[in-house]
C-alpha cells in the first residue's frame, strides 16, 4: 500500500508501528516522505497513491477520489499557525504592520495559509503583499535574512522561533478558537475511496495506540526524519499534535472541519463541499 506523509514528528510517530510491521493484519506500507505542499500536489494529481497526508484545506480538490479518515491527522487546540516577523524593539505588531508586506507561507493550499487569508481579509488594512511559497523549514530563515517581511510557520517553529530572532504578529490557532470555540483541523489523512476504509481505519488507530504504549520504540525513527531536532522538541512536537483527535476525530472533529471549509468557501477561497458524498467513518 502506498502512502505519503511528512518526515515530521507527529507523522512518523503516529505511522511508526504500521510502516515497521507491528500492526498485525496489516498490508506493507511504501512510503514517500515528503513536505505538505508535495502531498497536497500528489493528492490532486492522480499520484496513484493509497493513503496521504494533506492539508485540510487542500480537502475540497480531492474528494472525487478520495475521502477523509477520522484518524490519523493533526487537530486540536493551542496548535495554530504562527505570523512571525524581526524582533525589533520598536516595531509596531499591530496587523498593520503586514499591508502590503512580502510574506513566506508552507503551500498554497495549507490550512495555515487558508487561516491567514480569512485572518488578514479582516485584520490587515488593504491586504499583504507579494506571498511568497517555500518549504516551511526555510521560511524562519528567510525572516531572519530579510528575504521576506512576515512568514508563516507551522509545526516545531513554535518551540523554536526565538533562537532565529523573531517575534509573534499572531497566533492564528488562538484567533480560530476565539471565533469558533473549535479545535483547529491541520493535517488530514485520505484514503482512496475504493479501498477497504474501516481496515485501514483500524490499522491507524492500532498504529497510534502502539505508538502511545510505546513511546521510546519509535524514537530512533522519529529522529532520523526530524531535520536535527533536538529530541526535546521533538517530544514537545508530538505531545501537541498527537492527542484525541489523531485517535478519532469525533463529531467535534467533523464539526471543526465543516466550520473551516464551509466559512472558507464562502470566502470563495475553497470549492464548495457537498457534504453528503463525504465518507464519515466514526
Amino acid at each position: 500500500m502506498k502512502i505519503a506523509f511528512s518526515p515530521c514528528p507527529n507523522d512518523t510517530f503516529v505511522f511508526h508501528a504500521w510502516v515497521h510491521g507491528l500492526i498485525p493484519g496489516a498490508p506493507k506500507l511504501n512510503v514517500t516522505y515528503a513536505d505538505i505542499d508535495i502531498t497536497n500536489s500528489l493528492a490532486a494529481s492522480g499520484s496513484g497513491l493509497d493513503l496521504l497526508k494533506i492539508s485540510y484545506a487542500a480537502l475540497p480538490w480531492v474528494l472525487s477520489d478520495y475521502t477523509l479518515l477520522p484518524c490519523g491527522g493533526a487537530l486540536g487546540r493551542g496548535c495554530g499557525p504562527l505570523v512571525l516577523t524581526l524582533n525589533k524593539a520598536s516595531r509596531n505588531l499591530s496587523p498593520a504592520v503586514l499591508a502590503g508586506r512580502r510574506i513566506a507561507v508552507p503551500s498554497e493550499r495549507s490550512t495555515a495559509y487558508l487561516l491567514f487569508r480569512l485572518w488578514a481579509a479582516a485584520q490587515v488594512p488593504g491586504g499583504v503583499g507579494e506571498i511568497v511559497i517555500l518549504p516551511f523549514h526555510e521560511i524562519m530563515p528567510a525572516v531572519r535574512d530579510g528575504l521576506v517581511d512576515a512568514g508563516l510557520v507551522i509545526h516545531e517553529a513554535r518551540f523554536t522561533y526565538p533562537a532565529y530572532g523573531l517575534m509573534q504578529v499572531v497566533d492564528l490557532g488562538s484567533w480560530w478558537e476565539d471565533q469558533t470555540n473549535l479545535p483547529l483541523p491541520l493535517g488530514a489523512i485520505i484514503a482512496r475511496r475504493s479501498l477497504d476504509l474501516p481496515a485501514i481505519v483500524n490499522w491507524i488507530r492500532a498504529s497510534v495506540k502502539y505508538a502511545w504504549a510505546h513511546p521510546k520504540a519509535s524514537q530512533d525513527y522519529v529522529l532520523s526524519h526530524a531535520q536535527e531536532l533536538s529530541p526535546e522538541v521533538v517530544k514537545a512536537h508530538i505531545d501537541l499534535y498527537v492527542n484525541e483527535y489523531t485517535e478519532n476525530l469525533g463529531e467535534i472533529g467533523y464539526q471543526a472541519v465543516t466550520t473551516l471549509l464551509s466559512r472558507a468557501a464562502q470566502a470563495g477561497l475553497v470549492p464548495e463541499v457537498d457534504w453528503r458524498t463525504m465518507t464519515v467513518i466514526l
